[in-house]
């Protein structure tokens, strides 16, 4: 690099250098002359600035890339690690999450308690509860493996379910969220396909030979990519689970379809409520009971049943169960099915609609919080 410098005008030129920079290397250099420093100084303070001029700028960080595309070609344990960053803004906000905390410090109805217990409950237990593999073995634990569904497959990567041998009829589901479920049986109906790409968190009722293997491969590559639960200011467990797939055995009531869903409302290791869920993929009911098995005037969107739902023959087998599996936390909702033979596990759940689930009339979500004595703090 060659540089100029006019002794009679004082004035500095070089090709290589910007006119910001010679500016700024003529000040120096005028500044030294002015101090009468040594030549040697002058010529290593031209000397370094020159080399810092030759220098390429050192390239800007690489903006970080939001959303679902920040996610891919990084291995999923690093997905898990960062399941936050896909969050929405104002669920992982700690100005929100003030606000929330404020809101909800003397909580009177159910949906309150339960908005309560998501922002302050992080017990290590609420994961395992909510996470379809890892339950699997706190059930077995507390109640036998003997009421667990047949396990067909759990796999880390999604491209794994391309060697799974496959029964006639199974169940697939993400192990890191709820309401996402494929289930194949010989009685789907004959037209049903399986979920469009981007439409593939929900209920799905379709025929094994309906079942393409690479597209099923590609459903559980957009479960794997989903956070569940939006963020550490709502569903926070749900967050902090491996997110793998599952397969299991697909159970059949005793009219050979999908059975009714016992969903048992358990406060302090003592059932309160029963929820009745029957025709999950046609004319769908909901009814709620007592314990005593009294039909409740309680809508929660769904219509009622045309009658009311005799009494399971089981009924205290799996009141007895849910109050076992409710044992250590203030509450939780069991899901059991009752077959012929046996009944068998479905979910724990923690967290009912987010908080948000309808009740009419509103008189019984007050009902249901006088059962609930939220902690002051959770331990």
């Amino acid at each position: 690099m060659k540089i100029t410098y006019d002794m009679v005008t004082g004035s500095i030129s070089c090709p290589a250098l910007t006119p910001e920079q010679t500016a700024q290397l003529q000040s120096r250099l005028s500044a030294s002359l002015l101090r009468d420093e040594p030549v040697q100084t002058v010529t290593a303070q031209i000397r370094a600035a020159l080399e810092a001029a030759a220098r390429p700028p050192e390239p800007a960080p690489p903006r970080r890339r939001r959303g679902l595309l920040a996610l891919r070609g990084i291995g999923r344990r690093a997905v898990w690690q960062s399941h936050w960053r896909v969050a929405p803004r104002r669920e992982r906000s700690r100005l929100i999450r003030a606000w929330r905390l404020l809101r909800t410090r003397s909580p009177r109805t159910f949906t309150d308690k339960v908005r309560y217990k998501m922002l302050r409950d992080r017990r290590q237990l609420l994961v395992t509860f909510a996470d379809k593999a890892a339950v699997r073995d706190h059930v077995a634990a507390r109640l036998g493996a003997d009421c667990l569904p047949r396990l067909v497959a759990l796999v880390a990567d999604p491209a794994g379910l391309r060697d799974v041998q496959l029964p006639g009829a199974y169940v697939v589901k993400p192990t890191h969220g709820s309401g996402a479920v494929v289930v194949v049986g010989p009685d789907a109906p004959a037209d049903a396909r399986l979920p469009a790409p981007g439409d593939g968190w929900g209920y799905s009722y379709v025929r094994p030979e309906m079942v393409d293997r690479e597209r099923l491969v590609e459903l559980a590559s957009e479960w794997s990519e989903q956070l569940y639960g939006q963020g550490p200011n709502k569903e926070w467990a749900y967050g902090h689970i491996p997110r793998q797939t599952i397969v299991e055995e697909l159970l059949v009531g005793s009219d050979g379809g999908i059975p009714q869903d016992y969903k048992i409302f358990v406060f302090h290791q003592q059932a309160r409520f029963v929820q009745v869920d029957a025709g999950r993929f046609g004319h769908r009911t909901q009814d709620f009971y007592t314990t005593n098995w009294q039909h409740l005037p309680l809508s929660g969107g769904p219509p009622w049943a045309a009658s009311p739902q005799p009494r399971p023959e089981r009924l205290d087998e799996m009141l007895a169960m849910a109050e076992t599996l409710g044992a250590g936390t203030d509450f939780v909702r069991v899901d059991l099915y009752a077959l012929p033979d046996r009944i068998v596990f479905g979910e724990l759940t923690s967290y009912p609609g987010a908080g948000d689930n309808p009740f009419y009339p509103e008189s019984f979500n007050e009902e249901f919080g006088r059962t609930w004595t939220v902690p002051r703090r959770y331990r």
